[in-house]
């Protein structure tokens, strides 16, 4: 209580993604259009997978809350450094900073453990297919799906009151577009390292168990495949190759930007961006260009509102 009760910094202020005023106005337009190609693109899966009825199915129901995450994952900083590009000086409040803190983690955990859950689904799809609709039935689903909404938000909680708990009297620049954790310790007016270490060891520990149990569920569904068909094969792989592009677009700046000391890098800003901005984009083309099963719903969702 101590700690808090000697809180005196009221805002924050972004330094944004660049010093340069003429690049921030470049930069709007390209971003102003990926979010918005974001957004239409995740609504457009969860459309299609609520009103096709053979999409009712385990991979495409944690599909749908993929692209429900995506949405709000992007949300939380996107509209923010939107605005901040084409402003000067760029702040938030404290409030509105760990608030915007509490949601970016809570989205993206909520994300790490939805792509585990979608591996096991797959491995039990693919390695005891008999056992499928019993192991990955819906209630079994739903009750992962608020498991994973449940551990989202308890490690949300930890970072966050490990962040509030700390006295901010002092400084208030942020070199990022967004609030996070590891730029907003570094202006508390105390010695951090111990804080800095257990939020590391929460981080860190979540994205490298999750990518580790990840890898291993594909290894095993590799090795696997060898008993199957030469079409199984090719389904299997197709499906499993989405999958495992988005887990590798996700997981690789989670570990860079999580996993490490309180240290920064100039390569951080553009991890960032393509973490908050990019990732949430490519989530839906990658599933739709190469899944036949959603194009086609797609086709047949476009064609009955033409005949409507």
């Amino acid at each position: 209580m101590g700690a808090l009760n000697q809180t005196r910094v009221t805002e924050f202020i972004f330094l944004g993604l660049t010093d340069n005023w003429v690049l921030e106005i470049l930069f709007f337009v390209p971003f102003t259009v990926t979010y918005m190609l974001t957004l239409l693109g995740n609504i457009l899966i969860v459309v299609t997978i609520v009103f096709t009825p053979r999409l009712h199915s385990p991979m495409y129901f944690f599909l749908s809350n993929l692209s429900f995450i995506d949405i709000c994952h992007s949300s939380v900083t996107v509209p923010k450094m939107l605005e901040g590009l084409l402003l000067e000086r760029k702040t938030i409040s404290f409030d509105n900073c760990i608030a915007q803190l509490f949601f970016l983690h809570l989205f993206a955990c909520a994300e790490i453990f939805l792509l585990t859950i979608m591996a096991y689904d797959r491995y039990v799809a693919i390695c005891i297919p008999l056992h499928y609709s019993n192991v990955m039935n819906m209630k079994i689903c739903v009750q992962l799906v608020f498991a994973l909404w449940l551990g989202g938000t308890i490690h949300s909680l930890v970072q966050t009151f490990l962040t509030i708990r700390l006295p901010y009297c002092g400084p208030n620049i942020i070199n990022s577009y967004f609030c996070d954790v590891p730029p907003v310790i570094k202006l508390a007016c105390t010695d951090t390292y111990l804080t800095g270490i257990l939020i590391v060891s929460n981080s860190g520990t979540i994205s490298l168990v999750c990518f580790l149990a990840l890898v291993t569920s594909y290894t095993v569904i590799l090795f696997s495949l060898r008993k199957q068909s030469a079409e199984g094969r090719r389904k299997a792989l197709s499906t499993c190759s989405s999958h495992f592009m988005v887990v590798a677009l996700f997981f690789g700046p989670c570990i860079f930007l999580y996993t490490r000391p309180d240290s920064s890098f100039s390569i951080d800003k553009v991890v960032s961006v393509f973490y908050t901005v990019v990732t949430p984009l490519l989530n839906p083309l990658i599933y739709t260009l190469r899944n036949e099963e959603v194009k086609t719903a797609m086709k047949h969702l476009r064609q009955r509102r033409i005949c409507s």
